[in-house]
């Protein structure tokens, strides 16, 4: 690969850093600003979801400026909504403004999820698309600790320091922002929004070593992978003619979320203490799910382009059945000596496989023209279960109470039912998940019976 891929892939998937510390910057914000503005209960859930809930609103129309706008004007803009967010958050004189803030960035982060691997799957060159488009998870995840260790240093500043933890964002921010306008359109972009001689160049930076009949051959693939627009508005994605991407998204994101990582990775202490860990024990090791998750997202890219995206998800979904297993039979059996193993082979697993393989996976399945509002859906179904795991997961494990006497019995039923799920996801993986891995995304088309 050129190292001006490399870059270009490297400054967009930084989106996904601030992703990562904008979704975990509020954990050590959260009590202070309870307790600041005297928030009752549903007051604070509403402060402290008001970015989840921009973020689903991001992930459904995010789809619209990327296609409309462009991908590289799109990425401009999430880094200017991530720096408001960061900057505003910080100067919040009330709840309401914090709300609006925390919503901004929030939008920041769903628009993110869709235009960032979209980007960086129409410049990467098929044999590498996996751990370039990869390259976004990986930065989810070091956000996230980077997130945690900021918290850390400026816990001890003084009574701003909440302002300094949610106001520290704005200088990733800007810096992502300020590298936006380094990077070049998308040549798919440029080619189906009748820009060909634009496309055509980044087509030949892409691709320095190429002839000139290999790039004016590829450009013209590209012109005819979208005969079907008109005036550069693409056939509706709910066509049924994309009923089998559309059908691959959705249950790449419906199983992801379905594993219950998202109840893993917001509820660890919770979950540990209830194998009755102390409430210090818990926390520690809660910030070891963070390091296996990174380790194992590492290993993940590393292996995407070598194994391929199937192959990830058997390993994933065996992983995920064997660790959430264990976990349900103990807290019914009692034997919560091997639940924090357990929970972390557990993220292991889905770092390794749905964590590395999701936004690659959706990014490639699509037409070039429906590939913005494909992404789209996959990222907004992603963030619908996301939420709906979220919020129903403490609720679950305090109500589902077979008996009185029995604390933690609850717990084993919910971490059954996702065990049960990756049953499911396996028998997907086995019978209806195409392999991507090298394959040109023009013929991706042709596979899935989408071409024109």
């Amino acid at each position: 690969m050129k190292s001006k891929i490399v870059f270009w892939a490297i400054v967009s998937a930084l989106a996904g850093f601030l992703f990562g510390f904008d979704t975990v910057v509020i954990s050590g914000a959260e009590k202070t600003i309870q307790a600041l503005w005297g928030l009752t209960p549903s007051a604070h859930g509403l402060a402290m979801g008001a970015a989840l809930y921009g973020t689903t609103l991001g992930a459904i129309f995010g789809g619209i400026p990327s296609d409309r706008f462009g991908r590289r004007k799109t990425l401009i803009c999430i880094g200017a909504l991530y720096f408001i967010s960061a900057v505003w958050s910080g100067l919040a004189t009330g709840v309401w403004t914090f709300i609006i803030a925390r919503f901004i960035g929030g939008l920041g982060v769903g628009i993110s999820t869709v235009a960032a691997p979209l980007y960086i799957s129409e410049i990467a060159p098929p044999k590498h698309r996996g751990v370039l488009t990869g390259l976004f998870q990986f930065n989810i995840v070091f956000g996230i600790i980077v997130a945690y260790l900021s918290n850390y240093l400026l816990g001890g500043i003084g009574e701003t320091a909440w302002r300094w933890m949610l106001g520290a964002e704005a200088f990733p921010a800007l810096l992502y922002w300020a590298l936006c306008f380094a990077i070049p359109e998308s040549p798919r972009w440029l080619i189906l929004h009748g820009c060909k001689p634009a496309g055509v160049n980044v087509l030949r930076m892409l691709q320095p070593a190429a002839r000139e009949a290999e790039v004016q051959a590829l450009a013209g693939e590209i012109e005819a992978s979208g005969q079907g627009m008109k005036a550069g508005r693409a056939e509706s994605i709910l066509s049924r003619r994309f009923r089998v991407p559309l059908l691959l998204a959705f249950a790449v994101a419906f199983f992801n979320q379905l594993s219950g990582i998202n109840a893993v990775l917001y509820f660890a202490p919770r979950i540990f203490e209830m194998t009755g860990l102390g409430p210090k024990a818990a926390l520690l090791q809660s910030v070891g799910i963070g390091v296996t998750n990174l380790l194992f997202t590492f290993a993940g890219l590393a292996l995407i382009d070598r194994l391929g995206r199937k192959t990830l998800l058997y390993v994933g979904s065996v992983g995920y059945i064997a660790s959430l297993g264990l976990t349900a039979w103990a807290f019914f059996s009692g034997t919560f000596g091997i639940v924090p193993p357990c929970i972390f082979a557990f993220v292991g697993a889905h770092a390794i496989g749905q964590g590395a393989v999701i936004w690659v996976f959706i990014s490639e399945v699509f037409p070039n023209a429906q590939r913005g509002a494909g992404q789209a859906f996959g990222c907004a179904t992603h963030w619908v279960f996301a939420a709906l795991i979220t919020s129903v997961f403490p609720y679950a494990v305090a109500r589902i109470v077979p008996n009185p006497d029995v604390t933690v019995a609850p717990a084993g039923y919910i971490f059954g039912f996702f065990c049960l799920m990756m049953l499911l996801q396996l028998l997907w993986v086995f019978f209806f998940v195409p392999e991507t891995k090298g394959v040109p995304l023009e013929q991706m088309q042709k596979r899935l019976g989408t071409a024109e």
